[in-house]
C-alpha cells in the first residue's frame, strides 16, 4: 500500500519561489499562466499488515505532525492499494 501526501502552503501565504517560477516562465515564452504555487509530494510505501483505514490514518497523522506546517499549510492525503 501507498500513501500519497500533497503539501501546499494555505492561500494568503506568500510564495516567493511560485513568484519566481512563474517570472522565469513568463520570461521563458510560457503565456496564460496567472500564478504559481509551489508545493511538496511525499510517497510512503506501507507495510502490508495495516488495513486502508489504519493505514489513512497513520499517513494523516504523520503529515499532520511532521510532513506539514499547519500554521502556513494545508496537506491532503491519499492512500493506493
Amino acid at each position: 500500500m501507498k500513501a500519497k501526501v500533497y503539501v501546499t502552503l494555505k492561500p494568503g501565504v506568500l510564495d516567493p519561489q511560485g513568484k519566481a517560477i512563474r517570472n522565469s516562465v513568463g520570461l521563458m515564452g510560457y503565456g496564460g499562466i496567472a500564478d504559481v504555487r509551489q508545493g511538496k509530494y511525499f510517497e510512503i510505501a506501507l507495510d502490508a499488515s495495516l488495513d486502508s483505514e489504519r493505514a489513512r490514518e497513520t499517513a494523516e497523522r504523520m503529515a499532520r505532525e511532521v510532513l506539514a506546517n499547519p500554521v502556513i499549510e494545508d496537506y491532503r492525503v491519499e492512500i493506493e492499494g
